[in-house]
């Protein structure tokens, strides 16, 4: 099954997101990253999102620190354990492996990479690599390019990595074709927005006609424009995001917030 195959469909021309990305969770739910309970932010933040009247979940990436299957099985079950309702999508990040995101994928949790709305798609991108950094295959921007030219819809697209540079230590683990990406994106008149995480902070950069945003992470944040890698408990932090459209003369309206849970 080619990557955006398998589609979710919501029958609605406003959609209410949350963005979600780098728990780095452990098999011990008890397990820190950088003196930080990775679970219990984690699930502070599904409580919090579980408040917001939302249509779903994308989860950004990255979501094991230590690798371990068990740590895909907390992150399914912390979903279940909390008050949250509405279906969670995702995409890979650099830590993790996809087949073992498709394993516990069922239920509440989705692999649909492509959420169709009343005049609006919402396109979940593969930016995993074969190192840490990110990379885009030519198939996969081959097949992004048909879906953007078959629908003729306004899309927002997610993915992990960061395609521009941040100025700080984690560039060197960034999209590496990033460039390439966000032209295709442009040239194609229907992508306004590319949402992404890995950089653990708040950036936001244009691109042509590209918006670029990051999310900051649930688990811990990296100090922003420092060539040193360092880290801050800032609290678990999510992205809202609102698409309208509600009507299809009108370009997609994309109105997004941060939301910082400071402990």
């Amino acid at each position: 099954m080619a990557w955006f195959d398998e589609v979710a469909k919501f029958n609605t021309p406003q959609l209410r997101l949350a963005h979600i990305t780098d728990c780095h969770l452990f098999c011990d739910i008890d397990g820190e990253y950088f003196a930080v309970n990775t679970a219990k932010h984690f699930s502070s933040a599904l409580t919090h999102m579980a408040q917001q009247p939302l249509d779903a979940v994308i989860f950004g990436g990255d979501l094991t620190q230590d690798h371990s299957f068990e740590s895909y099985l907390l992150f399914a079950q912390l979903i279940a354990d909390s008050p949250l309702t509405c279906p969670v999508f995702w995409v890979p990040g650099n830590h993790d492996e996809i087949s073992l995101m498709q394993r516990i994928s069922g239920g509440q949790i989705k692999s649909a990479k492509r959420l169709i709305a009343s005049g609006f798609d919402i396109l979940l991108v593969n930016s995993k690599g074969p190192t840490p950094a990110g990379w885009v295959s030519e198939q996969h921007i081959n097949e992004l390019s048909e879906v953007l030219a078959a629908s003729q819809q306004p899309a927002v697209v997610f993915c992990h990595h960061n395609p521009l540079p941040i100025n700080g230590y984690l560039d060197k683990h960034m999209l590496e074709n990033g460039p390439q990406l966000l032209n295709v994106l442009h040239n194609s008149g229907l992508v306004n927005h590319l949402f992404h995480g890995h950089v653990h902070n708040d950036y936001q950069f244009k691109f042509r006609s590209v918006d670029i945003l990051s999310t900051p992470a649930s688990s811990v944040q990296f100090t922003k424009h420092s060539i040193d890698w360092q880290q801050q408990n800032m609290g678990a932090s999510y992205r809202l995001i609102t698409l309208e459209r509600l009507n299809t003369a009108e370009p997609l309206c994309v109105k997004s917030e941060l939301i910082w849970l400071n402990e």
